[in-house]
């Protein structure tokens, strides 16, 4: 990520043409989240050398003690974005350096290693994220729609819940397509308030850094018009939750041909050998890759299969792939040539949740496994007996549940090194017991005068 001399000075200028005054030298913590220092735009070449400095022990998930080093942030040039709503700034994702050397429990680091690996061998991962989050605003009864008129059973694709929305929602689609990112579809999704912007794939790395800016966008788009997004994954009991469902490909490294396209496919789902081996793998370590993309107590209030008022919350419960059918944690949608991991969540970490699945893919690429015979039925019909007897079990239905399997796998170690292993289970388990000794309203209602 080095820049020559004249690389610094054209970006510097590109920046100062277009009116930027400050730099936002930025990396995710365990969460996803920004975290930054501001840099004035005349000390460009120090920044992206390493000058800002982070004490790690005030943040989650970057394992430090107070009297450790503190971490550098090292922008990535190419990541680069002009923030649309505010253009004096320009971001930049960075990668974690510590004592001369790339940090280990950095998440971007994490998913720069699985990347590695996967060019190794000749490969380059591609991924799509589908965005699902809400849009609502604060009153003094609580937080509520934008539309009054937004108040169906069934609001899934609703026409008037999209256009009362439209005025924040373009805004914020013409900032996607002004850095690039190709939104070709959006629509109200099946919660009131709900929405999702559909956007082209990139790397994975790419990715992760745009959704990751994304959620702060949304955010920063929301609240000029007096409202906020939540990317919280089950804000509401009886509506459907959002997912961050990742879409993922391999292609060739050498000359970008998308290596999972197989219309000859004798299974019918238009998914190559090397796509079913990649597929085998992530169902042997999804139950730990739980942990991650679903990375919360209220993830799990999501991966239900019932719930919502529309009757179905989508959400994916089973350990199993199947074809376009949507009862499958892995799906392969209608045209092949992809797998959708509909487990993820809106909350997920994109760098760390790309590296789990991508890791657990290539082993099965290395190992030739083969997940068997697609599911093709409605899983959600099968009973626990009929589940048993193909072999199937449940995602873990708790934090606790996947954290649990998380510690379990050895895999989980080796993608996220020692100690962001530790500091992730460390933290989501301390999380859980947070929630589990709280005594919430249900338990009130329910009990308080019951004996």
């Amino acid at each position: 990520m080095s820049s020559t001399p004249t690389e610094l000075e054209t970006l510097h200028r590109q920046l100062s043409n277009k009116g930027v005054e400050y730099m936002m030298a930025s990396f995710s913590d365990m969460h996803g989240v920004s975290k930054t220092k501001m840099v004035p735009l005349s000390h460009l070449e120090q920044m992206l050398a390493g000058s800002e400095l982070y004490t790690g022990a005030a943040l989650d998930g970057v394992p430090q003690d107070v009297s450790d080093e503190e971490v550098s942030a090292r922008p990535d040039p190419a990541s680069c974005i002009i923030l649309p709503w505010q253009p004096d700034v320009a971001w930049f994702a960075s990668n974690l350096w510590c004592e001369g050397k790339p940090f280990e429990a950095c998440s971007r680091n994490i998913l720069a290693r699985a990347t590695q690996a996967a060019a190794d061998l000749g490969l380059v991962m591609n991924l799509g994220m589908e965005a699902e989050f809400y849009v609502l605003k604060d009153t003094e009864n609580g937080a509520v729609t934008v539309s009054d008129r937004d108040t169906l059973d069934k609001p899934c694709y609703d026409g008037y819940g999209v256009l009362d929305n439209l005025h924040w929602l373009s805004e914020l689609v013409s900032a996607m397509d002004d850095l690039g990112w190709d939104v070709y579809s959006f629509d109200h999704e099946d919660g009131n308030g709900q929405f999702e912007l559909d956007f082209s794939y990139a790397d994975a790395m790419t990715m992760a850094d745009r959704f990751v800016f994304l959620r702060m966008m949304s955010n920063a788009i929301a609240r000029k018009h007096g409202y906020f997004a939540s990317w919280m994954p089950k804000p509401f009991a009886n509506r459907t939750g959002s997912g961050a469902h990742y879409n993922m490909s391999l292609a060739s490294l050498e000359t970008g041909e998308n290596l999972f396209k197989d219309d000859q496919d004798p299974r019918g789902c238009r998914l190559s050998k090397l796509g079913y081996q990649f597929v085998a793998g992530v169902l042997r370590h999804l139950p730990a890759i739980s942990a991650v993309v679903s990375p919360t107590v209220n993830s799990y209030k999501r991966l239900i299969k019932q719930g919502s008022m529309s009757g179905s919350t989508w959400a994916p419960v089973f350990v199993c792939y199947g074809n376009n059918n949507r009862t499958n944690a892995l799906r392969i949608p209608l045209g092949g040539g992809r797998v959708e991991l509909r487990a993820a969540d809106s909350a997920n970490n994109p760098y760390l949740g790309a590296a789990m699945v991508l890791s657990a893919g290539l082993e099965g690429i290395r190992e030739d496994l083969d997940p068997g015979e697609p599911h093709t039925e409605n899983m959600y019909n099968k009973s626990p007996a009929e589940l048993q007897e193909m072999g199937i079990a449940l995602l873990p239905r708790t934090l606790e549940e996947a954290i649990d399997a998380f510690e379990a796998d050895s895999f989980s170690k080796t993608v996220m090194g020692e100690e962001m292993f530790k500091s992730y289970a460390t933290f989501r388990r301390e999380e859980w017991d947070a929630y589990h000794n709280h005594v919430s309203d249900w338990e009130r209602d329910r009990y308080l005068k019951f004996f």
